[in-house]
């Protein structure tokens, strides 16, 4: 029996600076989780993952990854991908820097 469909966003890396980034229902790329377009249908969540990967002027690695409601918008339900929104982990540089709340 296939598994039910889970709430889904559209990640990738920025081409140029490699930060990771979410499409949003614009059709644009943020840097904010809680910016990202939360697709609930798995049919859509395919056709908005084929836009994405049509874009490699701006970004790769496009993939689908899990979400759940959240107080700011989405939140990962993988610790991979809240790992990933947090930045390098090396040292606190870029966005960590930045953003108190990525």
């Amino acid at each position: 029996m296939p598994r039910e469909f889970t709430p889904k966003v559209v990640t990738a890396n920025a081409l140029i600076e490699g930060d990771v980034v979410y499409f949003t229902a614009e059709d644009t790329w943020t840097r904010r989780l809680s910016e990202a377009e939360v697709i609930a249908e798995e049919d859509h969540a395919q056709l908005r993952l084929l836009q994405a990967e049509g874009q490699p002027e701006l970004v790769v690695g496009a993939y689908l990854a899990d979400v759940a409601a959240g107080d700011n918008g989405p939140e990962p339900t993988h610790f991979r991908e809240d790992f990933r929104r947090t930045g390098p982990s090396n040292y606190n540089h870029g966005k960590q820097a930045e953003l108190t709340n990525v």
